[in-house]
């Protein structure tokens, strides 16, 4: 099975290596620095259970030196969807299927609606890893995860994927009810990222104070009811079950936001918090929080993309 990675961040990097260590055909797709030494050097992955490298050789920025895939993991950021969905074309056939790993609830219906074959399912990646150094990924610990998905259920192809991925040593899981997965992680993620990024505090600092706790769990819920509202169907009292897992996590936690903004990046605030508004605004439920955070954060995504 011939693997595609668009994107070669912490998450790409990671699974994509995982693939092609087990020996699976894998491509990566990259940019400047980090394509450059993964030419020389090929990719290192320094991960919680020991380093692995893929040997230099199918790392490119041009799909068209690719031919066609059968898998595209797509591990952009969501602010880079539409732009990069627009490159897959040289890559795709009628039975390719491209799997998201973004942040975000839409990006699948951006990128179908952009490809001319091929079909988008949705994915979750749990993990933390990001490049650390051109041409190096760093998994220090926690969850390596996928989740994954056909947005129409009666779309049966998942199933040779998942064997390869379980194969590759990879922790994955097919669902036939991606649209709750996707949406549980959204109102995890999108709360604990803009309040993190916002406060500029970890979660350890935001639980011990009881008016940013209840921030946070408000944040969560102005999610939890427009996904309600989309007749989502998600698990019962999954706020308290979000706070039992946050009150595991290393006290010292910060997103992956909070980090693109002390590193003078831009934020997926547009996929967060934004989402959250456009979508209450279209069915009559006020997202205060969100309108905070996204009002709060704005700035700073678009003065740092103009600097790209």
């Amino acid at each position: 099975m011939k693997f595609v990675v668009v994107g070669t961040g912490g998450v790409g990097g990671y699974f994509g290596g995982r693939l092609a260590q087990s020996g699976e055909d894998v491509w990566f797709i990259a940019r400047r620095k980090h394509l450059d030494a993964m030419k020389l050097h090929g990719l290192t992955v320094n991960a919680s259970e020991g380093a692995f490298v893929a040997p230099p050789g199918k790392m490119t920025d041009d799909a068209e030196a690719i031919g066609k895939a059968d898998v595209i993991l797509f591990c952009v950021k969501s602010y880079d969807t539409e732009s990069a969905a627009v490159q897959l074309s040289p890559l795709l056939t009628r039975e390719s299927i491209v799997i998201t790993l973004q942040n975000g609830i839409d990006n699948e219906e951006k990128i179908q609606r952009i490809i001319s074959t091929g079909t988008v399912y949705g994915g979750i990646a749990y993990i933390y890893a990001t490049i650390t150094s051109p041409g190096v990924i760093t998994q220090p610990g926690g969850p390596q995860k996928i989740i994954f998905g056909p947005m129409q259920s009666d779309d049966v192809r998942g199933g040779p994927i998942l064997e390869v991925l379980l194969k590759a040593g990879i922790d994955a899981e097919l669902t036939n009810n991606i649209h709750a997965a996707l949406w549980t992680k959204f109102i995890f993620i999108a709360a604990v990222g803009g309040i993190t990024t916002m406060t500029r505090l970890t979660l350890g600092e935001i639980l011990a104070v009881p008016e940013p706790r209840q921030m946070l769990e408000s944040a969560m819920r102005e999610t939890e009811s427009i996904a309600r509202a989309l007749k989502i169907r998600l698990p019962e009292n999954i706020i308290e079950t979000m706070f039992e897992r946050l009150n595991t996590m290393a006290t010292n936690t910060y997103s992956s936001m909070y980090h693109d903004l002390v590193n003078g990046k831009p934020l997926e605030i547009e996929a967060f918090s934004g989402s959250i508004i456009r979508c209450g605004q279209q069915l009559g439920i006020p997202t205060p929080i969100h309108k905070l955070i996204y009002t709060a954060l704005l700035p700073h995504h678009l003065f740092h993309s103009k600097k790209r």
